[in-house]
């Protein structure tokens, strides 16, 4: 079939159907030789070349949504990003973060990888995040996935879904809802490393000691004493950065932990997930 025997309607059916320019659109149906199917596996492939070419393009811009089971037993954060603010704000891109976030809430996938391949309007994600590359010609990833289980999650997504954290609580009752709210908030305001003081990585620790140590010998600090003040610069650390010891954003009298407790003495949090953009 030449060129003259593609017709305006069949451009317009197909870039209806995949978002894709006008003209590209054209040139895969020419190319298909009017073979409709044939054209979107063309443009999908078009897609993961551009991909591929803009691979180094840095895409720190996006959307992250977090999303929680209707049960409250489950939770997940999704980042898809892409190169500029102008498609994280647009309303599609968001629409199509919000459907991945629901396909991995549904399938709960164990990894970021394992969710590319879960199926998304009959294909896998992957391939919908390479049309969209082809749709809108800059670089577009799923780069990030988090989720977790526990007996009552709770979300939030902060303004303009810059971030998404969901939070998990030991007690499988409603009314705490609100209360798992607050703890997400808290996490999107204090970036806590760990849930608590046996969860920071030993390598982590193991820099604030050697960060302790050297501001004290920068001090003059005598050598024998190093050691007892760099310990006492990481229960420090430990206080600011771990979310159950933090002091509560919203009463600075108390830490997170006795907020919760506030609530139920025996009410704490099993741990968190946290996307950010950047």
């Amino acid at each position: 079939m030449s060129e003259v025997n593609i017709s305006a309607s069949a451009v317009k059916e197909l870039r209806d159907i995949t978002g894709v320019g006008m003209m590209d659109c054209k040139k895969a149906l020419v190319e298909a030789e009017g073979d409709f199917d044939k054209a979107i596996e063309l443009l999908r492939l078009k897609g993961q070349k551009m991909s591929e070419k803009r691979a180094d393009r840095d895409a720190k811009e996006g959307v992250v949504i977090a999303l929680v089971s209707s049960d409250n037993s489950k939770g997940v954060v999704i980042r898809l990003s892409c190169e500029t603010d102008f498609v994280s704000k647009n309303e599609d891109f968001i629409e199509l973060t919000k459907s991945i976030a629901q396909v991995a809430l549904d399938t709960f996938p164990a990894t970021l990888e394992d969710l590319l391949q879960q199926s998304l309007n009959g294909v896998t994600i992957q391939t919908v995040i390479a049309e969209q590359v082809a749709k809108i010609g800059e670089k577009i990833e799923l780069a990030d996935y988090q989720h977790i289980e526990a007996p009552l999650v709770a979300s939030y997504i902060h303004m303009g879904n810059k971030a998404g954290v969901v939070v998990g609580l030991n007690i499988a009752d409603a009314s705490y809802i609100d209360a798992g709210r607050d703890v997400a908030m808290q996490v999107a305001a204090m970036k806590p490393v760990a849930l608590d003081q046996k969860d920071v990585p030993q390598n982590i620790i193991d820099k604030e000691i050697e960060i302790g140590k050297e501001l004290a010998r920068n001090e003059g600090k005598a050598e024998e004493m190093l050691e007892k003040i760099a310990i006492g610069k990481l229960n420090k650390f430990f206080k600011e950065n771990t979310l159950l010891n933090q002091v509560f954003v919203k009463d600075g009298k108390i830490s997170v932990a006795d907020y919760l407790k506030s609530k139920n003495p025996q009410l704490t949090s099993v741990g968190f997930r946290h996307i950010k953009l950047g």
